[in-house]
Parts: C-alpha cells; sequence; structure tokens
C-alpha cells in the first residue's frame, strides 16, 4: 500500500542524514496521501543506516496503522494534527537541527535579517507558546500539533513552512516530503546566518520590508519570475 509514499519517505528521511540535520535518530519525516486519507512516516527510534522502504508506516489520520509491523514515530500525533488543518502540505519535518534548535530553545524568533531568508519563508520563523501541563498529561505529541495550529492562527502555513516548538525544535512542511526536508535545510542555514549575523551585530535590525516583499514576491507570487517556466 502506497509503495510510491513509502519510497519518498524512506528517500526523505535518509536526506535528512545527508543534510546533517538529525543526531542519531532525533528526527523523522512523512508524508501524506490526500486520496487515500494517510499518511507515511518513519518508525519510532529506528536507526537511519537499517531501515528500508519497507519499515516505513503507514497511518489514518486517527493515528491507526493501516500497514506496517513497526511502531510510528512518537511524533505522528502531532504530525497528523497538521495534515488535518493545513489541507495545502504533503510533507512535514521534525528534527532538532542545532541552530533552529537553539533558537526554539531561547523562545526566540528568527527574523528575517537578509534576503536568503526573504527568498523562502515571508516573514519572522515563529515560535509557539509552552505547551500547559494539563496539555503534556493529556497527550502530549497531538498538543504540541495544536500548539503549532494555534500559533499560525491569521497566518498562511505555505508562505512561512515552518515553525519553532518553545523548548524543544522546528517543525517544517512542504508540498511533499522532498519540499518539506528542502525547507527544513534552508530553516537550518537561516538559523545559522541569523546566529552569526546577531554575533557580528548584536543591534541588527530586519531587512526592510519592502525588500523583503520583493524577494518573497519574485519566487513566489503571482508575477515570480525566479527561475525557469514550468512546462
Amino acid at each position: 500500500m502506497l509503495d510510491w509514499l513509502k519510497a519518498e519517505v524512506f528517500q526523505a528521511n535518509l536526506d535528512l542524514v545527508r543534510h546533517g540535520l538529525v543526531t542519531l535518530t532525533w528526527g523523522n519525516v512523512s508524508g501524506f496521501d490526500h486520496s487515500a486519507g494517510c499518511a507515511v512516516i518513519k518508525p519510532s527510534g529506528v536507526q537511519y543506516e537499517s531501515m528500508s522502504a519497507r519499515d516505513m508506516v503507514v497511518v489514518d489520520l486517527e493515528g491507526t496503522v493501516v500497514e506496517g509491523k513497526l511502531r510510528p514515530s512518537s511524533d505522528t500525533p502531532a504530525h497528523l494534527e497538521l495534515y488535518k488543518a493545513f489541507p495545502a502540505i504533503g510533507g512535514i519535518v521534525h528534527t532538532h537541527s542545532v541552530y533552529a534548535t537553539m533558537f526554539a530553545q531561547a523562545c526566540r524568533e528568527i527574523p528575517c535579517l537578509g534576503t536568503t531568508h526573504a527568498d523562502h519563508f515571508n516573514g519572522p520563523i515563529p515560535v509557539t507558546r509552552f505547551l500547559t501541563e494539563e496539555e503534556v498529561r493529556s497527550g502530549y505529541e497531538k498538543e504540541t500539533g495544536k500548539v503549532i495550529i494555534e500559533r499560525f492562527a491569521g497566518m498562511n502555513p505555505s508562505d512561512t513552512p515552518g515553525v519553532l516548538v518553545a523548548g524543544h525544535a522546528p517543525f517544517v512542511w512542504g508540498t511533499n516530503a522532498a519540499d518539506a526536508v528542502q525547507n527544513s535545510l534552508i530553516l537550518e542555514r537561516i538559523a545559522q546566518m541569523a546566529m552569526g549575523s546577531f554575533q557580528l551585530n548584536p543591534a541588527i535590525s530586519p531587512l526592510p520590508a519592502h525588500i523583503q516583499e520583493k524577494h518573497y514576491q519574485r519566487k513566489h507570487g503571482p508575477n515570480a519570475y525566479y527561475g525557469q517556466k514550468k512546462r
């Protein structure tokens, strides 16, 4: 079942390792098939070097395992909440990549300091609030998804495809699993650049809004002209 998506999600998980975005098993990628109403996600705690595409786990939107012999990632409930709330996305990545996680632990959003950021994220990378004690007790991973959704009230998740969960780490998404991995890599590089920029100039201000807007729109707007035309 969903062999094509298992292969895509498996490769995306390996790409996290290739890009240096995960340590040990600290990360996962999922993909979602809208027609089937099912997600495919990495199994929990399995070493990347010992995985195969057959090990990917298929779950429905309620978290019931539809196919797979291994337990799905412990973060599965958070992924599913995002798929239910953000219908435009088809892939989600959660890592503890070093620089983005430092901003999450500091509970500090990543402001748009330069055009690299503006090319890919429309505005600062937001930070959630901390989960309450009751939320942690009632369903930690599911509530993590809900607190992300709460933070995106009034925002377009396609314009800003990532968030920092306070005290935790980033969640990033995209149109599919590969796109989500690319956005995760971009977020980590943006976080690294921001950290260095603050060290060089602690009083640095965000990039002027008109430059931010120009760079985002030239790649993602209705009249985007970056790259080649799709045939």
